[in-house]
């Protein structure tokens, strides 16, 4: 590797992204193909899809993938283990087939080999789920269904590794981690160990550089502390299952570690650098040769960070607008199926009763809270581009110095000063709250709808906060107004009930998995059914000559 001023992290990734894009490959493969009549509905499908789950798009490829294992495996999740024997080989295909036609992957494009290892990986979670301890009739069956949902998230993202590796992601994810480990600095000595504060570096970077979500963060974690987990060795899936009680708490500690937000807040201010570097690395991906001394040059660095630095900020007010849109519909979606199946019901059966006016607000209000919400998100200031510069230079190059960030332990603050900060935390609770509930009560809503309601905003403040973090994509030094300060007093204690909501939600949403099967298995049959049609036809237009 030749000498340059790059830090070593840096030269790394270059060198890791080269090697990754020029690997040689003198196989010749058979591709996947799916009929385009057929994918053309079952794309309009994951459109509905899309607007009913509302999830980001990073994670719409193995949010189906999910959706097919709890189909498959939904005798496993039922306990109906014994009566049905699944086999794997007889999932891989149609799994693949079915994302593209669902256009998660491209046609002709995926090796039909994949769908061979892909197999072979369905039998190493089939067996966890089938011989693990964790769901013997005794365990609680809360406790059963969060472990296999947990297991099948971990199995969908290894299989969406399978079919498109993340060269790119991985090699930033590397180097940033590298770099941010080297930077940050715990103290007093001794607080975290090395070995520690690299797990909480590497989950931190996770969480801001791509927004990845915990079920992913597990699946690189067990892939970094257990390099066997990913390995088919039958003696070391039987050594994992009789260990994965263990294997899981150790998992969750690392994602709730006592100073998990210190880093992520480090990370989060400084992850522009490596966003912008993602983009330099896809526009030259037919060129990684080139990288390295494209890089090197100062005077060209800066002008390529320019040139992608206003390209999101020209398409950040874009894509902001489209997830208003998009979780405006979801919300909307959501209102129309709880009124009708919960809402009615309930408020019948205390005797009240919806007016036209009251279901009109009951309909428009939720939906129109999360867009005004998303919409209000602003765009960085003037000479933040400035500062993603300078911090650039000093993070990629030897010579522009080096920062150190400091994680301290927080002072103690006094009794008095935690009371009456909980006291004002609580005020704002309540006020929004309660504002919120009496102007549903005013507009005539049952009573129990307006519980539902206001829950339903919770929720939404939730998800708003969230994009609104999503935002910062390009931010190095966020500005806080006033306005903005109060704003967060009154919504953040209600976007934390609304993430409890939501927690507890995808905890008990049983039903999800049954939702999942009669809705979608009918579905994909009739999809399978369209593409025979159409093999059919084109075999009979063959004959014809």
């Amino acid at each position: 590797m030749q000498k340059t001023n790059l830090v070593p992290p840096m030269e790394n990734l270059l060198h890791d992204y080269r090697e990754a894009l020029t690997k040689p490959s003198n196989q010749v493969v058979a591709f996947i193909h799916v009929d385009e009549i057929a994918s053309r509905v079952a794309r309009f499908y994951e459109k509905i899809r899309k607007i009913i789950d509302w999830k980001e798009d990073n994670l719409l490829r193995r949010n189906a993938i999910e959706r097919v294992l709890k189909r498959a495996f939904i005798t496993e999740i039922a306990g109906l283990k014994s009566l049905v024997k699944i086999d794997s080989g007889k999932i891989a295909e149609p799994l693949v087939l079915e994302l593209v036609r669902g256009g998660h992957l491209p046609n002709d494009t995926i090796p039909a080999g994949k769908i061979e290892t892909i197999a072979k990986v369905l039998d190493k979670y089939f067996y966890i789920l089938q011989n693990n301890h964790l769901t013997e009739n005794s365990v609680n069956y809360k406790k059963k269904i969060n472990f296999y949902n947990w297991i099948l998230e971990i199995a969908a993202c290894e299989i969406e590794e399978i079919l498109l590796p993340p060269v790119k992601e991985n090699a930033l994810i590397k180097a940033m981690t590298s770099v941010m480990n080297e930077k940050i600095k715990v103290l007093p000595s001794g607080t975290i160990s090395k070995e520690d504060q690299l797990t909480q570096t590497f989950v931190a970077v996770h969480r801001t550089l791509f927004d990845l979500d915990d079920a992913i963060i597990a699946y690189y974690l067990l892939k970094a502390k257990y390099p066997q987990w990913i390995s088919l060795d039958k003696v070391i899936i039987i050594e994992i299952t009789k260990n994965i009680s263990s294997i899981l708490e150790d998992i969750d500690q690392n994602l709730h570690h006592p100073l998990a937000k210190e880093f992520f807040n480090l990370c989060e201010r400084t992850d522009t650098v490596f966003t912008i570097l993602g983009d330099i690395l896809s526009y030259y991906q037919n060129e990684p040769n080139e990288l390295l001394d494209i890089l090197a040059d100062k005077n060209n660095f800066k002008k390529l960070i320019t040139k992608f630095y206003n390209e999101r900020l020209a398409t950040l007010k874009k894509r902001l607008f489209r997830l208003a849109v998009f979780s405006t519909l979801s919300v909307f979606v959501s209102n129309w199926f709880t009124f009708f199946i919960v809402e009615v019901p309930l408020a019948h059966m205390f005797y009240e009763g919806f007016n036209p006016l009251a279901a009109t607000i009951d309909f428009v209000v939720p939906s129109l809270v999360m867009f005004v919400l998303v919409s209000i998100i602003q765009p960085p200031s003037a000479n933040n581009l400035e500062e993603v510069i300078n911090l650039s230079f000093r993070y990629i190059y030897q010579d522009e110095g080096k920062d150190i960030y400091e994680i301290k332990p927080k002072k103690k603050r006094g009794i008095l000063t935690n009371f009456l900060i909980s006291l004002l935390y609580l005020a704002g609770l309540g006020t929004t709250l309660g504002a919120i509930a009496y102007a549903f009560r005013v507009a005539t809503i049952p009573i129990t709808s307006v519980v539902f309601d206001t829950m339903q905003i919770a929720l939404n403040i939730f998800a708003a906060l969230v994009i609104r973090n999503k935002a910062k994509e390009i931010t190095v030094e966020e500005k806080t107004s006033f306005w903005e300060f109060l704003l967060d007093i009154l919504s953040l204690p209600v976007a934390e009930v609304g993430s409890w909501i939501a927690g507890k939600w995808k905890e008990y949403n049983v039903v999800a998995v049954f939702f999942d099967v009669f809705i979608e298995i009918p579905f994909v049959s009739f999809i399978e059914f369209v593409e025979n049609w159409r093999n059919f036809l084109k075999e009979r237009k063959a004959n014809i000559h």
